[in-house]
């Protein structure tokens, strides 16, 4: 080999090197060096607009998450729906949004496990009902926000249990957002409201005693995820790598004890 293939080869392998060590310090998106991140701010604690800016847990985790990814967050407002759906169609790069791991969107998109909750039971003031758990929902109208994994679980609870015993079905109403849950439960349209945990207090404190929570102890617990495109497995391995140091900086565990959730290993 002359010396000058010689040098050819060696520089070749050293920009391949390069381009190597710079795709493991940063995954691929959208945009260069920013990390999309599709949620719904009208989910306080999770997300909701203080002014202009979203704050709340789902924006302080992605702040961390990207910071060790070594890329600049940038939230993007979507409806829920359209969240996953949204990944597929280029709109964001990841979704942390609430929403829990379920084999629906797992069907659609990857996720990686980022906290632990579950669902309380809401009812108006003076309610005539006050459901402790999900079987005691058989009969009523339960109002969910369209999209959440809830929906499917309460039908499946009516034909399965409430039916099967000879009770009367569940009535699940579905609208766009868990704000209008509260006002259609407060005006008396359906009887109960099914939420997450941490929102479902904050929508008690918001309404002033207009609404109440009758469950004492959580609903369907489940993981909550952080979804990225389907195969995409460098930005899916970059989460992952970044979770694992905020969870030894023990910035995870302040966070998540800030907004009372359950920590993943």
């Amino acid at each position: 080999m002359s010396q000058l293939t010689t040098s050819f080869t060696r520089t070749a392998l050293a920009t391949l090197i390069g381009f190597g060590c710079l795709a493991g310090a940063q995954a691929q998106t959208l945009a260069p060096g920013v990390l999309k991140v599709g949620m719904e701010p009208t989910y306080p604690p999770f997300e909701s607009y203080d002014g202009d800016k979203i704050v709340g847990f789902d924006p302080d985790m992605a702040a961390l998450l990207a910071r060790e990814m070594k890329l600049k967050p940038a939230l993007t407002d979507a409806k829920f729906v359209s969240l996953v759906p949204g990944l597929a169609a280029g709109q964001h790069d990841a979704v942390i949004s609430g929403l829990y791991i379920t084999p629906e969107r797992l069907a659609q998109a990857d996720a990686v496990p980022y906290a632990s909750t579950g669902a309380l039971i809401m009812v108006a003031k003076d309610s005539k009902v006050l459901p402790k758990t999900e079987k005691d929902l058989c009969g009523l109208k339960v109002g969910l926000q369209a999209g959440t994994s809830w929906v499917k679980q309460l039908q499946t609870l009516s034909d399965e249990y409430c039916k099967a015993n000879g009770k009367s079905a569940i009535k699940v109403m579905e609208f766009p957002t868990a704000p209008e849950v509260s006002q259609a439960m407060m005006s008396r349209s359906v009887d109960a409201q099914m939420e997450i945990a941490g929102a479902a207090k904050i929508i008690v404190e918001k309404t002033k005693g207009r609404v109440a929570i009758s469950s004492p102890g959580l609903v369907y617990p489940q993981t909550l995820g952080i979804y990225v495109k389907k195969g995409n497995a460098e930005l899916k391995q970059s989460f992952e790598t970044a979770m694992a140091a905020i969870h030894k900086t023990g910035e995870y565990d302040a966070l998540i004890k800030k907004y009372e959730l359950t920590p993943v290993k």
